[in-house]
Formats: C-alpha cells, sequence, structure tokens
C-alpha cells in the first residue's frame, strides 16, 4: 500500500451506494485517504434520493456525476469495494476485495434510503480505522 491508501467503490450504476461511500469516506478520512467511485454501466445522473440524504449530513453530491469502471481505476486501488456489481470488476493479484451486500437505493423513497446511507457510514468508518488507524 502506498503512503495514502486509495479505495475505490463499484455498483453497476455509480449512482447511489457508491456515491455515498465515496462520499462518506472522504468526509471522514480528512485527505487521509484517496477515494474514488465508479459503476459498470454508470447511469446519467446521481440518484435525486441519494442526494437528499446525503445533504441531510452536509454532503454535497450534486457536482459529482457516475463515472464508468475502467482498469486503470481499479489498478491504482488499494482497496475495491464492490456493491452489487457482480462480475463486472476486474480482479488483479494483490489487491484486497470486499463486496458489501446492500439494498439499492434505486427507486426507493428518501425514508428507505437514509438506513443504506447510515448502513455504509458504519461501514466506512470500520474501514476507516483499519487504514488509517489512530495515533
Amino acid at each position: 500500500m502506498s503512503d495514502i491508501p486509495e479505495v475505490l467503490f463499484v455498483c453497476v450504476h455509480n449512482a447511489g451506494r457508491s456515491q455515498m461511500a465515496a462520499a462518506l469516506l472522504d468526509h471522514h478520512a480528512h485527505g487521509k485517504v484517496r477515494v474514488r467511485s465508479a459503476g459498470s454501466a454508470p447511469a446519467d445522473t446521481i440518484n435525486p434520493a441519494v442526494v437528499q440524504v446525503m445533504e441531510e449530513l452536509g454532503l454535497d453530491l450534486t457536482k459529482e456525476f457516475p463515472k464508468p469502471l475502467t482498469t486503470e481505476a481499479v489498478e491504482a486501488a488499494d482497496v475495491v469495494i464492490t456493491m452489487g456489481c457482480g462480475d463486472a470488476c476486474p480482479i488483479f493479484p494483490g489487491k484486497r476485495y470486499l463486496d458489501w451486500s446492500l439494498d439499492d437505493p434505486a427507486g426507493k423513497p428518501v425514508d428507505q434510503v437514509r438506513p443504506i446511507r447510515d448502513e455504509i457510514d458504519k461501514r466506512v468508518r470500520e474501514l476507516l480505522a483499519e487504514l488509517v488507524p489512530a495515533h
């Protein structure tokens, strides 16, 4: 791992779970982790309910957009976290892969997206504690 660990969050559309995870990890890491997200089949826009539940935490996703998954992004990452992208994510030796089984927020109202956000936040904090142990 490099001096600053790099984490890549991947889901199918890069419009919900991976965007929330990336924003939350970036927020909690305070620059101690490089964070990227991508989708195996990116959507046109980020899920509006996701934008709304993240705004509730003071995190602005309005300037973000779904990005395509690239081999380069996976190669650059120390940790790759998939969220329901199936076999679309390329596997490289020496990378750490985690698969987080989470409900897809697509088509769900805000009150059903909040618990998904909260579960992602819990997992992101646990991951951060592993990657950047408190001194």
